[in-house]
């Protein structure tokens, strides 16, 4: 498998620097060619780690992760090219992140979601969201916080989840950890729970923490 990471982000940097640890050939796709911080990974990560541009990283890729702000997320697949990314897995790890007035804030919510705009405007894409609950730490190192706690995936192509809840096993996620939440519409809720972890966040001043889902056997 190669890999299209979008977005040169401390979120693109570390799951880019995960999958290329995992022995995958990884594309970290930005809007220019040259751009410096891109260039500075790849050498840092090693030979089997690239930069270029966003189309570049998704034509070269069998599957894209979208690791930038959820809100410009769409110009940087228009940017990689509907032909680069027809038939293929697309990660979306995005949060429609505001911040007005000093307080956060999602757009699209509750009516809409990132997700479910990137599956409408690429149609022969196979979107599934994932990872966008958690710091990019714990997205690539579990083990930072204790227990067994929860990453949620949702799509519309079975087939499409099950690639990527295989992946999230080998970055260290068991498959029984990882929470199928059906349709892509379920993008939604998972969006909606940053502002839950924000909170959380400043509460315990530091990002080392998940959700965990308890239930009756």
């Amino acid at each position: 498998m190669r890999y299209a990471v979008l977005g040169t982000g401390e979120v693109g940097r570390t799951l880019g620097g995960r999958l290329v640890e995992l022995g995958y050939d990884v594309t970290l796709g930005s809007r220019t060619r040259d751009n410096p911080i891109a260039a500075e990974w790849a050498t840092a990560a090693g030979g089997r780690a690239h930069a270029g541009a966003f189309s570049d990283a998704a034509a070269a890729a069998d599957m894209v992760l979208t690791a930038v702000g959820g809100r410009v997320a769409l110009d940087a697949l228009r940017a990689a090219g509907a032909e680069h990314l027809a038939g293929k897995v697309v990660v979306d790890v995005c949060n429609p992140l505001s911040f007005e007035d000093g307080q956060l804030r999602l757009d699209p919510v509750e009516s809409d979601s990132v997700a479910e705009q990137i599956q409408r405007a690429f149609p022969d894409a196979r979107v599934v969201k994932a990872m966008n609950t958690v710091n990019c730490q714990v997205m690539v190192d579990p083990g930072r916080v204790p227990g067994e706690h929860n990453l949620f995936v949702c799509g519309d192509d079975a087939g499409a989840k099950q690639q990527v809840t295989e992946l999230l096993g080998e970055i260290g996620w068991p498959a029984g950890r990882v929470l199928d939440l059906g349709g892509i519409r379920s993008a939604r809720a998972m969006e909606m729970l940053l502002p839950l972890w924000f909170g959380l966040f400043q509460k315990f001043g530091h990002a080392d923490f998940n959700f965990e889902v308890r239930r009756a056997h």
